[in-house]
């Protein structure tokens, strides 16, 4: 699990944080704070991560990165900690837009997709 702290890119995401699974990347996004914490078997760790870092959890959503995927679908925006009602998100997946694209801003802000 890491935190980015500098900008990598598509390459060093495949190459060193493809720990747990073969084809995607768990993370998680503040996107308060505009941080990313990537590479756990569930997104719940990366949330505790950002939580002990500082983060508030309501700032916190879940996302998948799809590194072989095109960059429009290298995001998918769905983990079991989007689930919250009192935040009108009533599914896994992010509902509002607005949120998607805060998030979608950040992870390219840390991640160069090159082709």
């Amino acid at each position: 699990m890491k935190i980015l702290d500098k900008k990598i890119t598509k390459s060093e995401l495949i190459k060193n944080f493809m720990t747990y699974f073969k084809k995607v990347i768990k993370a998680t996004v503040d996107i308060n704070r505009e941080i990313i914490a990537i590479d756990a078997e569930l997104h719940a760790d990366l949330e505790e991560l950002l939580i002990k870092n500082g983060s508030k959890q309501e700032d916190i959503w879940g996302i998948n990165l799809r590194p072989f995927e095109s960059k429009e679908n290298f995001i998918e925006y769905t983990a079991l900690i989007n689930i919250r009602p009192h935040q009108n998100n009533n599914s896994m997946e992010i509902q509002d837009d607005k949120i998607k694209e805060k998030i979608r801003n950040i992870v390219f802000k840390w991640i160069l997709y090159e082709t």
